[in-house]
């Protein structure tokens, strides 16, 4: 009797499920967002809505299933094709382009089948599967939803039975579709040292493209993310906003496409460019993730939600804690010998650090690496700089009492290496044409499992040699040029798909092996910053342009995406700016330094000790609490955030003056995200030794309330001057 019970509840959810599906509405939710799809009566997938959550599972009803393909003439009230196809009636750019084997470049898309599962109580997954009637080729929507976090990251699997394989030359991760007066949208770019600039416009009538064609190092000139304000510019704490990314560490492209009758379309994805793809017959491509929340209240939400949901479910050991480091490049560059690197260890442990980081010049001896110029490949002690090799470092780490990290450059190399004169066939490099190098180096061709062996074994050789290293820092300086793989021979078309692939399947290895190794992701500064990569790397490095007032705006830029245990900050020496002013610029990331700490007087000294102790006292607020971003660098000569603890028991305020106007009224900062409800006492940190607290309320205690209305005098009129603020609950 129990087990017919069962079977016939089983029925019955079967029954209801083919209710809903012949309805013909899909709702994708988190807890403040739905995405609703539905299929017309002509078979074909549609979008509906996508905002707030609709609170009445009734209202689904309301939504009429379009017969149209998206031409523009009536179609806000209809809705959008979800995943069209190039070669039918739609007007506009398509999410797919396939070359069939008979060379017909038509496809139309149909519902087959959908379908969800729970990963967890707060994860789960839809999946619609869509076919062409004619031509035997098969496309599955997936769409994972993070129901607390309000993200939602969505990806797209192609595949086909025709007799002979089909050519790709269109494959969109997503497409969305927004109604709006007006759309806003905000662009990350810039060059090397001067990252993540921030720019707004207003998208009018065609197409606007963000995209990058550099390869390797894909980020250097556009990052891949982005935000849209409706209706208003992005602002922080109100407005409707959406923050996408995309996880692919190569060729991406964004293109949003405002149509003829006001509608916008955002289609993310590869870049198509140069990249027709050939798909064999029953071969599956899947597109990367496009990762989204939207908001209804500004892009701080939006922020902490992606911070949240980065932090516990996307990059490499998000929940655990991050080690702060002395890296000797600033103190040394390639001028370095065994001597030398064992005293810095031990001023590691008098600062305070975890870590000690060897960077670039370690390597290389029949072509020594002491500039740019050769060695990379040839991952081998050099005998000159380190006669007792790898180990006697890792010993001499131990001895100071810090761990040992190291550099590396593994997709790269050098024309003057063992490993170019040996391997010309592993390098990407046109055969018959004069080289063009950037920084005096080519890439890798990771398409090659040979190479892709050869990577890895890099990591795995020094682990298996020295499994006392604690940290690597993995750099990528070149993009792709001389484009040609000698592997993938008349198949040139799939170098940028296959070589991303490539780096992947390298990094999966090494996280296998080595599930808990601590890498920083670097790309001659920001040139990767992608959340794919980051499920392999614990952190990155956002910009080698390290002067604080710089560092202000480029931190800035990247907290909109990226949670502040990603972000390696290191005090240096760029920019001259008083030492407190960068050690607090660079405490609002992970921690580091990269100064030789005897140029410091005593007191310096001491300071930078004691700032270790408040960052390692505060780390949990620091890295893992909620941003608040309060006054914007962009739109003042100040700047201040806060991180506030998940029991809003602590925070931490940072303020900044950076080059004020004479005269200038200063206002205080109003706080954000306490407990109006809490008495919190307020109290400065990070004085240098001798030094009075200038901050008027030093010591004092504030309701929540008061600090969220009335606010804090944290400016100065004085340049290039900080506070930083330890704000506790009694």
């Amino acid at each position: 009797m129990k087990r017919q019970l069962v079977l016939f509840l089983f029925l019955c959810g079967g029954l209801l499920k083919l209710y809903a599906v012949d309805k013909g509405v899909l709702r994708i939710s988190t807890d403040a967002t739905d995405l609703i799809l539905r299929v017309a009566a002509n078979g074909r997938l549609y979008q509906s809505y996508l905002g707030p959550r609709l609170l009445n599972e009734s209202d689904m009803q309301h939504f009429p299933a379009s017969t149209r393909s998206g031409s523009g003439e009536s179609i806000s009230k209809q809705g959008w094709e979800a995943y069209p196809a190039s070669g039918m009636e739609d007007y506009f750019e398509p999410a797919l382009g396939v070359i069939h084997h008979d060379g017909n470049m038509t496809t139309l898309l149909k519902y087959i089948s959908s379908g969800t599962r729970e990963i967890n109580e707060n994860v789960s997954e839809t999946w619609v599967q869509l076919r062409d009637e004619v031509y035997p080729v098969e496309v599955k929507l997936y769409y994972r939803a993070f129901h607390k976090e309000n993200v939602i990251k969505t990806w797209t699997e192609i595949s086909h039975k025709e007799k002979k394989p089909v050519t790709l030359f269109r494959y969109a991760s997503a497409m969305l579709y927004f109604e709006s007066p007006h759309y806003y949208l905000t662009e990350f770019s810039g060059d090397w040292a001067k990252e993540v600039g921030m720019s707004v416009q207003e998208l009018q009538f065609g197409k606007k493209i963000i995209d990058t064609k550099l390869g390797s190092r894909a980020a250097m000139h556009v990052s891949p993310f982005f935000q849209l304000g409706f209706g208003q510019p992005v602002t922080e704490t109100q407005g409707t906003v959406l923050l996408g990314t995309l996880g692919w560490t190569g060729n991406f492209r964004f293109t949003f496409e405002v149509d003829n009758a006001g509608n916008l379309r955002v289609i993310s994805g590869i870049n198509p460019y140069a990249s027709h793809y050939e798909l064999k017959p029953g071969e599956l491509f899947k597109t990367p993730e496009f990762i989204f929340t939207l908001s209804e209240k500004g892009c701080g939400e939006a922020s902490r939600n992606l911070h949240d949901w980065a932090r516990c479910y996307q990059i490499k050991d998000g929940m655990a804690d991050r080690l702060t480091l002395l890296n000797n490049w600033e103190s040394t560059g390639f001028d370095f010998n065994e001597e030398k690197l064992l005293a810095l260890m031990q001023q590691a442990k008098h600062l305070g650090v975890d870590l000690f980081l060897l960077d670039d010049g370690w390597f290389g001896n029949n072509y020594p690496r002491n500039n740019d110029k050769a060695g990379l490949g040839d991952w081998e002690p050099m005998h000159d700089k380190l006669p007792d090799g790898i180990g006697a470092l890792v010993n001499g780490a131990e001895k100071a009492g810090v761990k040992f990290g190291i550099w590396i450059e593994p997709e790269m190399v050098n024309p003057k290496s063992d490993l170019f004169q040996k391997h010309p066939d592993w390098v990407i490099h046109q055969p018959d044409r004069e080289a063009y190098y950037f920084r005096n180096q080519l890439v890798l061709d990771l398409s090659n499992p040979k190479v892709q062996d050869y990577v890895y074994g890099i990591v795995d050789k020094l682990m298996t040699e020295h499994p006392e290293i604690a940290f690597f820092k993995w750099d990528c300086n070149s993009p792709i040029t001389n484009i040609y793989s000698p592997y993938l021979k008349e198949k040139q078309s799939q170098l940028y798909v296959d070589h991303v692939r490539g780096i992947y399947r390298v990094l999966e290895r090494i996280q296998v092996k080595y599930p808990h190794l601590p890498m920083m992701l670097c790309a001659g500064g920001g040139g990767r910053c992608d959340y794919e990569a980051l499920k392999y790397f614990t952190e990155f490095w956002p910009s080698d342009n390290t002067d604080p007032v710089e560092r202000l705006f480029i931190q800035w830029g990247f907290s909109q995406f990226f949670p502040s245990k990603t972000l390696c900050a290191h005090v240096t020496g760029w920019g001259k700016q008083p030492l407190k002013f960068r050690t607090d610029v660079a405490m609002m990331g992970k921690l580091g330094f990269d100064i030789n700490i005897t140029d410091l007087n005593d007191a310096e000294q001491a300071f930078c000790r004691g700032a270790v102790v408040n960052f390692n006292r505060l780390k949990p607020v620091i890295l893992g609490g909620d941003l608040f971003r309060l006054v914007s660098p962009y739109e003042a000569e100040h700047a201040a955030l806060m991180y506030v603890s998940k029991e809003k028991k602590k925070a931490v305020l940072y303020a900044y003056t950076i080059h004020p106007r004479f005269g200038e009224k200063l206002f205080p900062v109003r706080l954000q995200g306490l407990d109006p409800g809490c008495r919190y006492k307020v109290e400065e940190i990070n004085l240098m030794p001798g030094q009075k607290s200038k901050f008027s309320e030093n010591g004092k205690v504030f309701s929540g309330d008061y600090l969220m209305k009335v606010g804090l005098p944290v400016f100065t009129t004085q340049s290039t001057t900080s506070h930083i603020i330890e704000i506790t609950s009694e």
